[in-house]
């Protein structure tokens, strides 16, 4: 049960880091980063980059057509 909430609440998320795109993707690093910075999604705050979720997602259904 924690786990399907786990992965509800990810879903939720605006932004998410590198690791996290990763994951959402399930690719390796170089390609998820590829595909967030295709979309337009990279966000810089400081050191930290973050990848705005909904606009990989929208990236992604528009190059599935």
């Amino acid at each position: 049960m924690n786990k399907t909430t786990a992965f509800e609440s990810e879903r939720a998320k605006a932004a998410v880091d590198t690791c996290g795109l990763m994951q959402m993707l399930s690719c390796g690093r170089e390609t998820a980063v590829r595909i967030g910075t295709d979309a337009g999604a990279r966000i810089q705050l400081g050191r930290r980059v973050l990848w705005n979720v909904r606009k990989i997602q929208t990236y992604l259904d528009e190059v599935a057509q």
